[in-house]
């Protein structure tokens, strides 16, 4: 049996407040720090850089200050550990077993620096430009990161460096965005939670797994419509009976940093919510395995024993996905400023735009593009690292 081990993350934003209270003489003269909103108008930007350590135990700091030492018009500010902020511990298994019988790690080890970019001169910024320049900086750092890795590693003769030089996530976000204290957060299942596509698991079963994997990629890539693609996939799966379905829920496997990310959150005070264009089915069961507080996904409908094939409306595609993430937040007195929400698909850019911050999971390029933040090297844990959380440590 996996031991359980405590883990340690700080409560609040003490460390970013503590960053911006140390750059006020850079700012206009009138800024009220404590004025979130009025942060939002600044081009003060929180960076975030992930590393695994299995990678490199590198200190990435020399190289994230050599691409600032070359950006006349930015300054660097390194966020300090949380040392004097409150903590929450959260247990999680030291190995998590999986359906296929194998162990891995709760969640990616990683190295996580944190930093504050400033300009130099005082000014605001329009908030379409301010996501714009956003990009820019998180193209160019990658870009830099990745080269420079690639050299360390090139000159070190790693073994495996060529598996390597990808494997870095920069997160360039609003300050305010760090500073604020959300609420609650919301994720997609399938890809995000899970590691599979439960209506592709249905269909290999059932001897149609190349059509609707098909229609399901299609869809998740924006090419079709989702209600279309939904009706047709679930015409396709008809007479496929119960005893398969609970088949399939047991062979689900949860993505690596599930576990450890529903608990962090749940310690933090977040209230959880998955939120699916698949099957309340699965998304209860998926629920019930991490902890999460409601779910809302479709209907299945079954009739003597079988899936009758029929769909059942309201279709939760991506704009009701948007309207069950800004009811809940309505129905528990949480402001959107204060949601967050997770996903991988097209389905789920409606409902990770209205969220103050909205992060793609391993996601197709066109979520990548819109989304605040984007993981790609760790586990669901890096939602934690995007919302300015440090690398998850064993708590003293």
């Amino acid at each position: 049996m996996p031991n359980n081990t405590s883990y340690s993350l700080p409560k609040d934003s003490k460390a970013w407040q503590q960053a911006v209270d140390s750059i006020a003489s850079l700012l206009p003269n009138d800024t009220n720090l404590q004025d979130f909103d009025a942060l939002q108008s600044l081009p003060v930007f929180a960076l975030i850089v992930v590393l695994p350590t299995k990678v490199s135990t590198l200190d990435i700091h020399q190289y994230v200050q050599s691409w600032v030492d070359e950006q006349p018009n930015w300054h660097l500010v390194t966020v300090a550990e949380d040392s004097d902020a409150s903590f929450v511990n959260i247990s999680v298994s030291d190995i998590e077993p999986t359906a296929k019988n194998a162990q891995r790690l709760p969640f990616t080890q990683s190295q996580v620096f944190r930093y504050l970019l400033v300009p130099v001169t005082d000014t605001l910024m329009h908030p379409a430009k301010k996501t714009a320049a956003a990009h820019i900086i998180d193209d160019q750092l990658t870009t830099r990161l990745r080269h420079d890795l690639a050299e360390e590693y090139k000159n070190t003769r790693s073994a495996d460096s060529a598996d390597n030089v990808d494997v870095v996530d920069c997160h360039i976000l609003s300050v305010g965005h760090m500073l604020r204290t959300h609420k609650l957060a919301c994720f997609d299942m399938d890809s995000t939670l899970i590691e599979q596509e439960v209506i592709v698991e249905l269909a290999k079963t059932a001897g149609i797994g190349d059509k609707v994997a098909a229609i399901t990629e299609s869809a998740m890539r924006g090419e079709i419509d989702f209600d279309e693609s939904f009706a047709q996939r679930v015409a396709l799966l008809k007479d496929i009976p119960t005893n398969v379905l609970d088949d399939i829920c047991s062979r689900l496997t949860l993505s690596p940093g599930a576990r450890t990310t529903i608990s962090a959150l749940k310690a933090l005070g977040y209230h959880t919510v998955l939120v699916s264009g698949g099957f309340t089915y699965f998304a209860r069961y998926i629920a019930e395995q991490l902890g999460i507080d409601e779910v809302h996904a479709n209907f299945l409908d079954i009739e003597e024993g079988k899936v009758t094939g029929h769909v059942q409306l309201p279709i939760v595609n991506g704009a009701k996905k948007a309207a069950i993430v800004e009811h809940t937040a309505e129905r528990l007195g949480i402001d959107m400023s204060q949601v967050v929400c997770i996903g991988d698909g097209a389905n789920d850019l409606p409902m990770m735009a209205i969220a103050d911050l909205g992060i793609a999971y391993h996601a197709k390029p066109i979520v990548q593009a819109r989304a605040d933040s984007a993981i790609n090297v760790t586990g669901l844990e890096g939602a934690l690292y995007a919302l300015g959380y440090p690398a998850l440590a064993p708590a003293e």
